[in-house]
């Protein structure tokens, strides 16, 4: 019979691409070198859990609650943030690969994103007020109405941000990086 809740648990070296996670609420969980690529966690809800080494690659989070979750070493191409759960919704990312993530329209203030690829992700629409993008590789990234004030990207590379078209007031940035907010003039700097 299967559980409704599950809390304080370790699952590890799980594969979930044929038969998926349940859909029940999870606290304080541990997923450890899980195989989620390609599966679904529709409506699922994860509060205060740490998602390491795992791979969810094109997983469906359509529904699903992330509350207080750290996500490390973990592979997350072409997810689909956007549509989560949006109540309280709040993670950080170390070491992670978010190519090609969607981020449109969210409302994640304060959110960490450290040592991570974050190549052609969207962040359109979204309210990133006071995140932090740590030695973050954000190639071909859009940024667009996005609210990035008081963002930190003075280690971060390969960025351009409109600063005519996203809010900044107050972003931190640092050479050579800065010169992405002004690529759209098609300028030389030398």
């Amino acid at each position: 019979m299967e559980q409704d809740y599950y809390t304080d648990r370790t699952f590890d070296r799980q594969d979930y691409t044929s038969t998926p996670l349940p859909a029940v609420e999870y606290e304080q969980c541990t997923f450890q070198n899980c195989d989620f690529s390609g599966s679904s966690l529709i409506n699922a809800v994860f509060i205060d859990c740490v998602f390491s080494g795992c791979n969810m690659s094109l997983t469906t989070i359509k529904g699903t609650a992330f509350r207080g979750v750290k996500f490390q070493d973990c592979k997350l191409l072409g997810l689909r943030f956007d549509e989560c759960n949006s109540f309280n919704l709040s993670f950080t990312f170390e070491r992670c690969t978010l190519n090609n993530t969607s981020f449109f329209g969210l409302k994640i203030k304060k959110t960490v994103f450290s040592h991570c690829l974050v190549r052609e992700a969207d962040f359109t629409n979204a309210d990133l007020t006071a995140s932090f993008f740590t030695h973050c590789d954000l190639l071909n990234t859009t940024f667009g109405n996005t609210i990035l004030e008081q963002a930190d990207f003075r280690t971060a590379e390969h960025y351009l941000i409109d600063p005519e078209r996203n809010k900044i007031k107050k972003a931190k940035f640092m050479l050579p990086g800065v010169l992405g907010l002004l690529a759209k003039y098609n300028i030389q700097i030398t």
